[in-house]
């Protein structure tokens, strides 16, 4: 039977993915956003490249059938199902700085973010805060005005959308819960996934837990 773990809002995780495994992450409510960011297993200083992913795909509306480059020009993820088609890939991880910066509403208070929250569940494998990047913003709406301005509106995915990736090389994945008000319609939810081994039936849809490090 699959196995799917459930993060709570405004948390994260860290996880092995080996070549082959195919990670499903789940919006169950509808509507928020799960940050993405990996590193090749055996070498920390190769990571998932929003840059070269974009460039090779030529669009930043990345879907089934596109790969996730690495900043060495590999693959390492294949978009292998897609139920929602919207997500971001252009803005990095909310952070402290952000919540200072665009939230001044908290007025400098603490915020979890989903920097602190890759930076903690990468930790036990060695990765510090500066080497996590520009993430995969799962089910995240942001779409651009043709001078360039940005737009972040409420994700338009639904209860039960799925993002499914295949790994194309031993990975350490971290995966958030996103916890920037303003990127989830102004409430953080919770996010679900499940990783299922090479080879086994049903590995495009469903997962047999979280492979361990």
């Amino acid at each position: 039977m699959s196995e799917t773990t459930t993060l709570a809002p405004q948390t994260g995780t860290g996880f092995l993915l080996r070549a082959g495994d195919v990670l499903t992450v789940i919006d169950p409510q509808g509507g928020q956003v799960s940050d993405l960011f990996c590193f090749a297993a055996d070498d920390h200083d190769e990571k998932l490249s929003s840059g070269r992913t974009i460039d090779y795909a030529n669009t930043i509306f990345l879907t089934t059938g596109h790969l996730l480059y690495s900043n060495r020009s590999r693959p390492m993820l294949t978009v292998v199902e897609d139920t929602c088609g919207r997500h971001d890939f252009l803005l990095t991880p909310c952070s402290q700085d952000t919540f200072d910066l665009l939230y001044p509403e908290f007025d400098g208070a603490y915020h979890p973010s989903c920097l602190e929250n890759l930076s903690t569940g990468l930790e036990p494998f060695g990765v510090k805060p500066d080497q996590i990047g520009t993430t995969l913003n799962i089910f995240m709406n942001v779409w651009p005005e043709p001078g360039g301005e940005l737009h972040i509106d409420p994700p338009t995915s639904v209860a039960g959308d799925r993002f499914v990736v295949r790994a194309e090389m031993d990975l350490h994945v971290g995966l958030t819960a996103c916890s920037a008000e303003k990127s989830n319609g102004g409430v953080c939810k919770p996010i679900e996934f499940s990783v299922t081994a090479a080879g086994d039936a049903g590995a495009a849809a469903t997962g047999t837990g979280v492979p361990g490090a």
